[in-house]
């Protein structure tokens, strides 16, 4: 029994690998259109379509109009090649069955106040991923196209335990929310990529449940960025969530840290974290090798809260205060169940998920700034 257990995990662990690597390719098509129609790049336009493809536009004059392919393409030829124009491309989601995909993504002009959200049918011709037909439509939007990066844990598990955690659903759809309506765009990055575990969800919270049901969040949650894919220079502020699986897997990762650290000494970005995610920023060093906390006052869940007879606590490899005061820092804390944020430079922390949108608040303000 148990041998055929093993063999049902190998199983379904590969075929997830293989679904991965699929989206994984589809997306790799998207972003030949998103990047070509962004910098004016006609052939990076074309590898993505099929060479027959037609666009379902909308006209002031003619209502909807056939545009082929050909044509679509030729009004970026104008523009210099290479140079910015403007547009901001999302992949928003993926689904594919067989050799059959659609996708959607969302396209931001900031300076027209506009965001359109483009609809794509694919399917994978002669091993290769082609979009056959697009359409799309805009609103009005305060979406500008600056970005924040949420960072996540793939641990669905305390330690070597079968004590099962996760990420804090309410940490991050409290500051996701937050930052979302304030017009800015949200990615997740984990060590690993791909799906996370998802800890505290409660359906009668109104704003949790609008986001469970909500595809394109979800979408965002099942496939996280890994590290290789993210580019610091896109980024205005880091936000460690909490949750139990906050403690596993980001604290000691080394291609997290230099991301972080990227954004935060050379671009004068923000470093954030709410309750256990505060676990992410311990190891941090500044360029001359001195402790992020060292000298700051920073905020976490504290020590004084965990229950240490708790078997998930003995599974910590180290303690949040404990670890911050013996590198030099200053941990402040206030009552359980109620909302405190510490601001030191560019480094903002909050207690707790009743925390989060606070600390999200306080981030825009220093942004805006």
């Amino acid at each position: 029994m148990k041998r055929y257990f093993i063999l049902l995990v190998v199983l379904c662990l590969h075929q997830l690998v293989l679904s991965q690597t699929e989206i994984k390719h589809i997306e790799n098509t998207l972003m030949n259109y998103i990047e070509g129609t962004s910098y004016n790049h006609p052939d990076q336009i074309q590898r993505a379509f099929y060479i027959d493809a037609n666009l379902y536009l909308d006209s002031k004059d003619q209502g909807m109009r056939v545009v082929p392919i050909s044509k679509y393409i030729s009004w970026f030829k104008n523009g210099k090649q290479g140079e910015f124009n403007g547009r901001i491309g999302n992949i928003l989601s993926v689904d594919y069955f067989g050799n059959v995909a659609s996708a959607k993504a969302e396209i931001l002009m900031p300076k027209n106040n506009v965001k359109y959200v483009d609809l794509f049918i694919l399917k994978k011709i002669n091993d290769q991923w082609k979009i056959i037909s697009k359409t799309a439509n805009s609103e009005t939007s305060n979406l500008k196209g600056d970005r924040i990066l949420f960072i996540v844990s793939n641990a669905h598990f305390y330690g070597d335990t079968d004590l099962a955690t996760g990420n804090s659903y309410s940490e991050i759809v409290n500051a996701y929310d937050t930052f979302i309506k304030a017009g800015y765009t949200v990615d997740f990055v984990s060590p690993e990529g791909g799906s996370i575990p998802l800890a505290y969800i409660n359906t009668s919270d109104e704003l949790g449940k609008a986001y469970l049901y909500n595809a394109d969040f979800m979408y965002s949650l099942k496939n996280t960025k890994k590290p290789a894919d993210i580019n610091p220079e896109n980024y205005k502020a880091v936000h460690y969530i909490g949750g139990g699986s906050a403690m596993f897997g980001v604290p000691e990762n080394t291609a997290i840290q230099n991301i972080v650290m990227t954004i935060y000494e050379d671009q004068n970005g923000i470093i954030s974290s709410v309750c256990h995610g505060t676990a992410g920023i311990v190891h941090l060093k500044t360029k001359d090798g001195k402790y992020l906390v060292e000298g700051k006052r920073v905020n976490g869940y504290p020590d004084a809260y965990e229950r240490k007879d708790a078997e998930h606590f003995k599974q910590f490899p180290f303690l949040i205060t404990q670890t911050i005061e013996d590198r030099g820092g200053v941990f402040k804390y206030s009552l359980r169940n109620t909302a405190h944020v510490e601001v030191d430079g560019n480094v903002v922390t909050g207690q707790n998920y009743v925390s989060s949108k606070p600390v999200a608040l306080k981030i825009i303000e220093m942004l805006e700034k």
